[in-house]
């Protein structure tokens, strides 16, 4: 089993910054490929962005540009560093990571991003 939790989410003005932190029971070399996905209400969850233990990360059109994804293997932990945020990215943000043995999810955290 592998726990992922989150933390980091709040409210911030449109234009702002926030930094979000997703820390693993586990050793994050073995989990593949580690993302951040975000679900609106009433929308789809989404992909935020993602990345492998190798290779360039991948970002959502939206983001690109505002949000950088970073993986810090001997701390077991992931993040994502946003900003210039606007309102539309208000949402949950999920922290997913990836092993042979399946896919694993954390609780979410709420990013509110409102004047």
């Amino acid at each position: 089993q592998v726990q992922l939790v989150e933390s980091g989410g709040g409210l911030v003005q449109p234009g702002g910054s926030l930094t979000l932190s997703c820390v693993a029971s586990v050793t994050t070399f073995n989990l593949n490929l580690m993302g951040w996905y975000r679900q609106a209400p009433g929308k789809q969850r989404e992909l935020v962005a993602s990345k492998g233990l190798y290779g360039s990360p991948v970002y959502a059109d939206s983001v690109k540009g505002r949000f950088t994804i970073v993986r810090d293997n001997p701390k077991n932990t992931l993040y994502l560093q946003m900003s210039s945020l606007k309102p539309e990215d208000t949402a949950v943000y999920y922290c997913n990571g990836q092993r042979t043995d399946g896919e694993y999810w954390g609780r979410g955290t709420q990013v509110t991003v409102s004047s």
